[in-house]
């Protein structure tokens, strides 16, 4: 285990180099940046088995320590999920830049006599910082977005997943940057698996300003908070947990499926943790709802409960294969429930009625919002089309819900004269 003088100066060392590699980002053309992004793609699927390999031994390791099914679950790299990332780092590259500029037109006549206009100028932030666990995707996921948003990185994953994230910086994004004829030094990983490197990472507001947080618990809250008394901002998501409501006039059939669907993987933030029931129709929907878990392997919690209506059950080892399920007066009181004892990531309502159904979405205050649809599709790739970096929930201005490579970047106001002859 490394002393925390040589984590902090290890981490910095990372920052600075990150900081030196970031300029060949922000003026790289366009098509170099997609060409190491296919550059990435291709060394997925060329690269398998190395990264396999590693991933193998964290796995081996993450059972040997007592890891539960949903970090397991988070943690395990296969053919298909290799597969699936390198698709979507091709997409990723096909997908088109933002505008650098956008025209505001002329500034009020109020503001300046002589005329001038005003655009918005897209920059990026330099050196971004992520911190996940146990999701060595992440690694390519956001090293990959960072990349399209011309910002360099510092990536920091704990001991479970490191062996792997390394196996994916050394086979896949170091080579893949450098082949591009940019500097591979602007992506940087914590090589080591102190958790101190974690709160050295939101400490350095000089080089790494902005740090995204993914994970959950106490540990990412504890982090957040560190950030900010250093005036590190960060897109933080500490908890999560899918909501859905079965309205008194949800489809039967409907709601088994979208249970089902929502079911798919125990281990992710928004899958269904929270089935709330209409109480007008809790004797006719509750034995479908039982119904579409059982067919899962899932088990109810029902009342009375003796834990918190939004326990997330991903984050209980032992008891990932867990629903609560709990009944609920009305379409705004399950919106209300949802708010106030959950984490605010996603809400769902199963009903074929549009006035309960817009009752429902107008109350809940979360990141995202469904009508007889699934919260698995809170992704910045199902929604979106992109890989995400990250899920914010912060009640606070800036991108919220599934960040992608176009909410990373600051804003600039930039002034010139209406005409290129024109008085300053």
């Amino acid at each position: 285990m490394a002393d925390g003088q040589s984590t902090r100066s290890a981490v910095i060392a990372c920052g600075q180099a990150a900081a030196a590699g970031a300029s060949s980002l922000g003026s790289a053309p366009a098509e170099v940046i997609d060409k190491a992004l296919r550059g990435m793609a291709g060394l997925l699927s060329d690269q398998a088995p190395q990264v396999l390999a590693a991933n193998a031994a964290d796995m081996e390791a993450g059972a040997a320590a007592g890891l539960g099914r949903g970090l397991l679950d988070r943690l395990q790299l296969d053919e298909a999920r290799i597969a699936e990332m390198a698709r979507q780092i091709g997409l990723l590259a096909d997908a088109p830049f933002p505008a650098e500029e956008t025209d505001l037109g002329p500034l009020p006549s109020a503001s300046h006599p002589n005329g001038l206009t005003l655009t918005e100028r897209r920059v990026p932030v330099g050196v971004v910082g992520a911190n996940f666990e146990a999701r060595p995707n992440v690694t390519v996921d956001v090293a990959s977005q960072l990349l399209k948003s011309r910002n360099a990185g510092v990536l920091r994953t704990g001991a479970a997943a490191l062996r792997s994230a390394i196996a994916l910086f050394d086979h896949v994004i170091g080579p893949a940057v450098a082949a591009a004829g940019l500097d591979p030094g602007a992506f940087q990983l914590v090589r080591t698996p102190d958790r101190q490197a974690a709160q050295e990472l939101v400490s350095q507001p000089g080089l790494i300003p902005l740090v995204i947080l993914r994970g959950s618990g106490e540990t990412t809250r504890l982090l957040a908070a560190e950030a900010a008394r250093h005036g590190v901002r960060t897109l933080a998501h500490a908890d999560g947990g899918g909501v859905l409501y079965l309205d008194r006039a949800a489809d039967p059939g409907m709601a088994g499926q979208i249970i089902t669907a929502s079911l798919d993987r125990l281990g992710v933030c928004n899958r269904l943790n929270l089935l709330l029931i209409s109480a007008d129709a809790w004797d006719e929907l509750l034995p479908v709802a039982q119904a579409a878990l059982q067919a899962r392997g899932v088990t109810a919690s029902l009342p009375p409960h003796d834990h918190p209506l939004g326990q997330e059950w991903a984050l209980s080892p032992g008891q990932e294969a867990t629903v609560t399920v709990a009944p609920a007066d009305g379409p705004a009181r399950a919106a209300g429930i949802a708010n106030d004892s959950t984490s605010g990531l996603a809400a769902a309502i199963v009903t074929a009625d549009p006035h309960a159904a817009s009752e429902f979405l107008a109350a809940y205050h979360g990141t995202g919002a469904f009508w007889n649809a699934s919260t698995r599709l809170l992704d910045g790739f199902k929604l979106r089309g992109v890989p995400e970096t990250g899920i914010n929930v912060d009640h606070v201005p800036g991108p919220r819900g599934p960040v992608t490579f176009q909410d990373l970047c600051l804003r600039q106001f930039v002034v010139r004269p209406a005409s290129p002859a024109g008085d300053t």
